[in-house]
């Protein structure tokens, strides 16, 4: 049987050659003034002048700091999905489905620790693209279903996502005084729970 397709994120119209490499050169100008001093000097001003453009450029391109910043997280999210689509296992195809969705996890963990600042600078210009979520949970849901696990596999799918999320792992390794690695060991073993051996929730 076929397995559904994963909607890879595409939120950009085609673009030429050069403005597609224009639009990179930006993006990866904006992700070192960012990795270096952090999201708040990430200022159209900022990105123009380590891109050697005008201010204008970045304005045309990106309309406001908030869309420079989905652009960051759309491109970044890009990236990831193509490595879970076709980037080298067990995050990528070709190993056991648990040992993927244990990578899936890591990955994802990671990925939101790692731009959680951007993400919520971002705001609703980024947390309202359905492709995100979709995404992920049809990859988990595909997963489960490998796993031979029964019932309602979007409901868990989406259950198993959400723990992963910036607002909950900021509450968790902030607020809950837990670390990184104490809250990834617990997903995994949410993952167990919910995918035993044998394919039936205990």
């Amino acid at each position: 049987m076929s397995q559904p397709l994963l909607p890879l994120l595409s939120t950009a119209p085609v673009e030429r050659r050069d403005a597609a490499r224009n639009r990179v050169a930006l993006l990866e100008a904006a992700a070192e003034l960012m990795g270096g001093c952090g999201v708040e000097v990430l200022t159209m001003e900022a990105v123009a002048a380590k891109a050697g453009v005008g201010k204008g450029t970045v304005f045309r391109r990106f309309g406001s700091r908030e869309g420079l910043m989905a652009s960051l997280l759309d491109h970044r999210e890009a990236e990831w999905q193509a490595g879970v689509i076709s980037g080298p296992a067990p995050l990528g195809p070709g190993a056991p489905p648990m040992e993927r969705l244990l990578a899936f996890g890591a990955s994802r963990l990671r990925l939101h620790l790692d731009q959680a600042a951007l993400i919520e600078a971002a705001g609703r210009t980024w947390g309202e693209n359905p492709a995100v979520l979709g995404f992920a949970a049809l990859h988990v849901r595909i997963l489960l279903g490998e796993l031979g696990v029964t019932g309602n596999l979007r409901y868990l799918a989406t259950a198993l996502i959400a723990p992963l999320s910036v607002p909950i792992l900021r509450q968790q390794i902030g607020h809950g005084s837990m670390t990184e690695a104490e809250v990834l060991a617990g997903w995994e073993e949410l993952v167990r729970r919910v995918a035993p051996q044998d394919g039936v929730i205990t």
